[in-house]
């Protein structure tokens, strides 16, 4: 007897059709799967037998042979036990139905319960992008799957109730499709909390209408984590090809939220400066997405950036850039996607007060230097704005007057995103900070004036090609603010305002 049932792999972020091929025939009885299957594969005979025994299905004693095809792609992980499991009643005659159109994935327990598994919805979107009409999902994995349009989501408790359900004795009812609520767009952290700081607030907007990387400097004290834990309330709305992308990425992490099974706010991601380099970029004996890949089409805020390991920061130099992590290892490569808004804040000195107003360093030049020195020149230059956060006066604290809710911001930066949206449409780049340089001066078109004001400022501050290219960035996404088609003088000179913070401390280095 030999059958045919679909499942679907996972490796990465990449999700691959699986066909579990069985054959029952006379001859000791055994239990073999093939297939390059890993151990935990291979372990899902033990689950699928006990799973068999209690549910009251008699398990066949016979030759059992299992291939997962392709042969030569490796199979990792227990989401093939259900389909195994499907195989077996299919080829027993236990399915008078036709299931070639459906496909199945689960963890099988013991005692015959069908177990959650992570990554359900970058497999689901393979399977409905292969063809597969129906799915069969664990019913912790159900509300998650849903999210998927085209495909009829099943969710099961047990192996029973796909028994009966495929026999036709008892239907299991398709989960709804997901519609996710505007109430999940809100936000606790509002800047309107923050007293004083207009420069650093003007800044923060200008980073997320363009989706910049930007570093503060400032003492202790001076607000700020506070204004970057507040940036989220005005990051823009994520589209929903991006929601997808960054729920696959915790769908895979296991880490998605069962009430909410499509992440609709931007991530925000802010490690411990003791995070290790697989912590921060991902890693592990089966390669797990890390806190850059966590916070994709979000933020990753690395505060005290300067206690950070030098070696980890170093790590994240091309992960920034690409917009991708990939990790190597003997079984193979996968590639996490990483496209981040990379906030960082951190002291001038060990002690926090050089440059300081009002309060002496007591730090010698050495120690300050050998500070600075840990964030390397190349690593500063993947920072597109560079802002010095100066203390708070009292006037400013002690004002009753109501500062800018976090609200209207966020208006003016998702009217500004727009901009970008229609701009780049069928290009796959989403805001300004991601432009390519095959269309840079394309479409950070200037006026002569400032061609003229940019020159200067390359020619006097001896910018890198990297720095230039991020000024213009930025200089695109302040005229896209003020409405302008065309770069003015005005939009350069506000750009160059927060591009130079590098020439005051690290001037030296």
């Amino acid at each position: 007897m030999f059958c045919k049932v679909n499942t679907v792999g996972l490796n990465g972020m990449n999700a691959y059709h699986v066909d579990a091929e069985i054959e029952i025939s006379r001859g000791l009885e055994r239990f073999d799967i093939v297939g390059l299957a890993d151990a935990s594969v291979k372990e899902s005979r033990e689950r699928i037998r006990s799973a068999f025994r209690s549910s009251g299905i008699k398990f066949p004693a016979a030759a059992v042979t299992v291939n997962l095809a392709p042969a030569d792609v490796r199979k990792v992980g227990s989401q093939h036990d259900l389909a195994i499991a499907a195989a077996v009643l299919d080829a027993l005659g236990e399915i008078p139905t036709d299931i070639s159109d459906a496909a199945f994935i689960g963890e099988l327990s013991l005692g015959g319960e069908i177990r959650a598994v992570n990554g359900v919805l970058p497999m689901t979107i393979s399977a409905q992008k292969s063809g597969i009409k129906r799915i069969f999902v664990p019913a912790d994995n159900a509300f998650e799957a849903s999210v998927v349009e085209g495909i009829e989501v099943y969710g099961a408790a047990c192996l029973n109730d796909i028994k009966r359900h495929l026999r036709g004795e008892s239907r299991l009812t398709p989960m709804p499709p997901y519609v996710p609520s505007p109430e999940q767009y809100r936000d606790a952290l509002d800047f309107m909390d923050v007293k004083g700081q207009e420069f650093a607030k003007a800044a923060l907007e200008v980073a997320a209408c363009g989706g910049h990387n930007i570093i503060m400097i400032g003492p202790p004290g001076s607000g700020k984590s506070m204004l970057a834990k507040r940036i989220p309330s005005i990051l823009p709305e994520m589209t929903f090809d991006e929601s997808i992308e960054t729920t696959n990425v915790y769908s895979i992490a296991g880490l998605l939220d069962k009430n909410s099974p499509l992440v609709t706010l931007r991530p925000f991601r802010s490690p411990h400066h003791t995070v290790s380099t697989a912590g921060l970029t991902g890693g592990g004996g089966i390669p797990r997405p890390g806190e850059i890949s966590l916070a994709h089409n979000g933020v990753l805020f690395l505060d005290e950036l300067a206690e950070f390991n030098r070696s980890t920061l170093e790590v994240l130099r091309q992960p920034v850039e690409d917009q991708k992590v990939s990790i190597s290892r003997a079984s193979g490569t996968v590639t996490y996607p990483c496209s981040i808004m990379l906030v960082a804040a951190m002291n001038p000195c060990p002690c926090g007060y050089f440059g300081h107003p009002t309060k002496k360093c007591v730090c010698t030049k050495k120690q300050v230097s050998q500070y600075l020195s840990k964030i390397s020149g190349p690593l500063l230059d993947r920072f597109d704005l560079h802002i010095e956060v100066a203390p708070v006066e009292y006037d400013s604290l002690s004002s009753s007057k109501k500062e800018e809710p976090s609200s209207m911001v966020r208006e003016r930066v998702q009217r500004a995103r727009e901009i970008q949206i229609r701009r780049f449409k069928g290009t796959g780049i989403t805001c300004n900070a991601r432009i390519t340089p095959d269309i840079l001066h394309e479409v950070c078109r200037m006026s002569d004036d400032a061609n003229d004001i940019l020159k200067s400022v390359f020619e006097r501050l001896g910018l890198s090609a990297r720095a230039y290219d991020k000024i213009l960035k930025v200089s695109r996404t302040v005229a896209d603010m003020d409405g302008s088609e065309i770069i003015e003088r005005r939009h350069v000179s506000r750009a160059v305002r927060y591009r130079t913070l590098d020439r005051k401390f690290w001037a030296n280095e």
